[in-house]
Parts: C-alpha cells; sequence; structure tokens
C-alpha cells in the first residue's frame, strides 16, 4: 500500500515537472512562435516534395532537405520578400497623398452621391447618408485613421529589419531539420500521444490536411484574386494597383465576402462619373473572371471532401487574426478543424 502510494506521488510529481518544464520551453520559444509554426507549416505542405527528391537520392538525406529549401526559397520567401518591398512603397506614397490632401475619398464618394437617381438618394436619406458634411468628416477621419496604420506599419518594418531577418534564419533553420528529421520527430511525438492509434491517426490527419489546403489551396485562390485584381486595376489607370491587390488578396480569405468588397466600390465610382467602358470592363472582368476563381480553383486545390463549413472557415479565421494577425488564417482554421475533429471523435455523428 505504501509502496503503490509512494509510485503514485512519483507519478504525479514527475507530471508537474513535465507541464512545468513544457510550459518553460513553450515561453522560451514564444518570441519566435511565428518562425516556428511557419517553418512546421512549410515542411508539412512541401513534405511530398522532399519526398519525391528523396527517392531519387535515398542515401542522401542532408542533400535533399537542402534542395528542398532552396525550392522553398525561389518558390515562395523571395517572391514574398519582394512583393512585401513594393506594398510598403506603394503604401508609403498613398500615405503622402491622404496626408496632403491629393487624395480625398469624401470627394469621390459626393462625386457618387450626385450621380445616384433620386430614389436612390431619398433611400441613403433615410438611412442618414446624405449629410455630406457628416459624410465628409467621417471619412476623413477614417482616411486619417488608415494613414497613420499605413505610415506606422511601414516604419515598424523598418525598425524591425534585423529582428525579420533573424527570425527568417531561425524559420530556414529550422525548416531543414523538419523536413531532414521530420517523419522520425513525428512518428515520436505520436508514440508519446496518450491516445489510441485510430484516434491519433485521424487527429494527425486533421491537422496536415488541414495546413496543406489552407496553404495550398486557400492562399494560392486568394493570391490569383489578388493578381488578376492587380492588374485590372493596374490596366484601368487605377492609383496604387499593388496594394488593391494585396487588400483583395487578404478579403479573399474570407468566405462570403471575397475581392468584390475593393473592385465593387471602385466599379460604382466609374458608373457615377461616367467613365462607362471602365466601369462595364472592370464588372466583367469581377464578375467573370476575378469571381470565377474561387468556385474553379478552390474545388480542384482543396478538395470538397477537406472543407469546412463556410461559417466555421469565416469565424475561425476571423478570430485566428484577431489573435495571431496574419498567421491566424492558418492557425484558426487548424484550431477549429481539430475541435471539430476531437468532438467528432467524442460524440460521432453525421457532418454538419
Amino acid at each position: 500500500m505504501i509502496h503503490e502510494t509512494h509510485s503514485k506521488l512519483q507519478d504525479r510529481t514527475f507530471l508537474l515537472l513535465l507541464i512545468l518544464v513544457s510550459i518553460a520551453f513553450l515561453a522560451i520559444l514564444w518570441p519566435y512562435y511565428e518562425a516556428v509554426f511557419w517553418g512546421v507549416a512549410l515542411a508539412i505542405l512541401f513534405a511530398p516534395l522532399h519526398r519525391r527528391l528523396l527517392a531519387r537520392m535515398p542515401r542522401r538525406h542532408n542533400l535533399a532537405a537542402l534542395s528542398t529549401l532552396l525550392l522553398i526559397l525561389v518558390l515562395v520567401i523571395l517572391p514574398v520578400t519582394l512583393l512585401s518591398v513594393s506594398l510598403v512603397q506603394e503604401a508609403t506614397h498613398l500615405y503622402e497623398r491622404l496626408r496632403s490632401g491629393q487624395l480625398n475619398f469624401g470627394a469621390y464618394v459626393q462625386q457618387v452621391m450626385a450621380a445616384l437617381p433620386s430614389w436612390a438618394v431619398g433611400w441613403l436619406d433615410r438611412l442618414g447618408l446624405t449629410n455630406a458634411a457628416s459624410l465628409q468628416n467621417k471619412l476623413s477621419s477614417v482616411s486619417v485613421q488608415a494613414s497613420q496604420l499605413i505610415a506606422t506599419r511601414a516604419l515598424n518594418i523598418g525598425q524591425n529589419t534585423l529582428q525579420f531577418v533573424v527570425s527568417l534564419g531561425v524559420m530556414l533553420y529550422l525548416l531543414f531539420f523538419l523536413l531532414r528529421d521530420g517523419r522520425a520527430l513525428a512518428a515520436r511525438i505520436r508514440n508519446a500521444v496518450p491516445l489510441n492509434e485510430e484516434h491519433k491517426a485521424r487527429l494527425a490527419g486533421k491537422f496536415t490536411t488541414v495546413i496543406r489546403a489552407t496553404l495550398k489551396g486557400n492562399l494560392m485562390v486568394a493570391a490569383t484574386q489578388g493578381l488578376l485584381g492587380g492588374l485590372i486595376f493596374w490596366a484601368l489607370g487605377v492609383q496604387a494597383p499593388i496594394l488593391w491587390g494585396v487588400l483583395m488578396a487578404f478579403l479573399s480569405l474570407l468566405p462570403a465576402v471575397g475581392a468584390g468588397l475593393i473592385w465593387g466600390p471602385v466599379a460604382i465610382y466609374f458608373f457615377a462619373t461616367g467613365a462607362m467602358w471602365q466601369a462595364f470592363a472592370l464588372t466583367a472582368f469581377g464578375i467573370a473572371v476575378i469571381g470565377m476563381v474561387d468556385n474553379v480553383l478552390r474545388p480542384v486545390l482543396v478538395g470538397r471532401d477537406t472543407k469546412m463549413p463556410d461559417y466555421v472557415v469565416l469565424i475561425s479565421t476571423l478570430g485566428g487574426m484577431t489573435l495571431f494577425g496574419i498567421n491566424g488564417f492558418v492557425i484558426g482554421p487548424v484550431v477549429a478543424a481539430l475541435f471539430m475533429a476531437c468532438w467528432d471523435l467524442f460524440a460521432p455523428g453525421e457532418p454538419v
């Protein structure tokens, strides 16, 4: 009896110690959680490519991992870095135009209001949206806040260059070892988890599926819509096409929202100011090309059987980005998918 009590005390003490050192280790990693997260995400995404390279050079694990890492640099990291530099330049230029008064959103809205039919003006008047002074003040306030945010972000990027370089180095260093030793590490973690094999396999499968679906599918769809939107804005002479293209790509990550929130108001402005061919061209391109990308590419890249309900994706993406910033568009859906998978294991039933 005494021996049994002593053994339970040892087990509980060891479990407490394990929890404490795990929390301490996570606290140490937290300043670089973004680097760790993206290292793991990219390792999962490019694991099939690494396995193909390893099959061609079965005894050269380091070379296969290094080759995969170089391909990731060329295909992902360098393009994103160049796009970020261009985005900061355009955002800074836009801020200067907003601050100097060269760009006045209130005046644009007034042009649209003046071109509306009387029934539309009456409807807006009932909603209290025709007061020119009030509308001007609201738009000016929003413009100032947006410009301040743009300037702050651009300044932070400049000040945190060293932090960015260090984080990038940590991510690439970790990514190399995850590619090389990822299967062994995953097997060790899987063996340590105190669940039965069926549950572990199902949860691991859900985790990797959502990571790959979000990065390979949703991100590629968003990038395609943003690229197409930026191109049509550039062709029509809209200011800051890269900035608006990035915003369209960002909104494309959210189901039921989409890039139409960016190109739609611009098309309305073209209609209101008499630029009819630009208005028709942008509307037709937005509906027939940008809008159809989601319907055509997403099922091919993501797969219908791996998608969660749109309302779950929307809420989890918004919540994830609120908590974790831009990284939340991956973290949110992953947490939601694991939540649904765990509850499905606990209380099996028909999928919603």
